[in-house]
């Protein structure tokens, strides 16, 4: 077993390190690359994740965000739901289709609760 003062630290900042210490290197290409160079089959992508109380379900947040908007003087609003909103940045590996259905399993299982929330998902280049 190595000391704790043996092992390189990798979670300090490369200013923090010292000379000789060097981050892990992945076997995997893109992961070696800043997080701005990584891709999706060489373009770029991103998935947006929209989720919101279902209709049926009571909102306190959004009947008083429309409250408030009303006493500030705000008009024309009829119904005020807030949600919440999830940037996803991805990798290459995966057809747009199979990164359209990773993304809608993501937000199933993880990003929503299905009894109370909705979701809706998008991909851009």
């Amino acid at each position: 077993m190595t000391s704790q003062a043996a092992r390189p630290n990798r979670c300090l900042a490369p200013e923090l390190r010292k000379p000789n210490e060097r981050r892990g290197r992945s076997e995997h290409p893109a992961q070696n690359r800043p997080l701005h160079w990584l891709t999706y089959n060489e373009v770029p992508m991103k998935a947006y994740v929209y989720v919101s109380l279902k209709k049926s379900v009571l909102d306190p947040q959004g009947k008083t965000i429309q409250g408030a908007l009303k006493k500030m003087g705000y008009k024309g609003l009829e119904e005020v739901r807030q949600g919440k909103y999830f940037e996803l940045s991805l990798d290459g590996g995966l057809s747009r289709e199979d990164a359209q259905a990773e993304v809608e399993r993501i937000a199933r299982e993880v990003l929503t609760n299905p009894v109370i929330e909705e979701f809706r998902c998008s991909l851009a280049d």
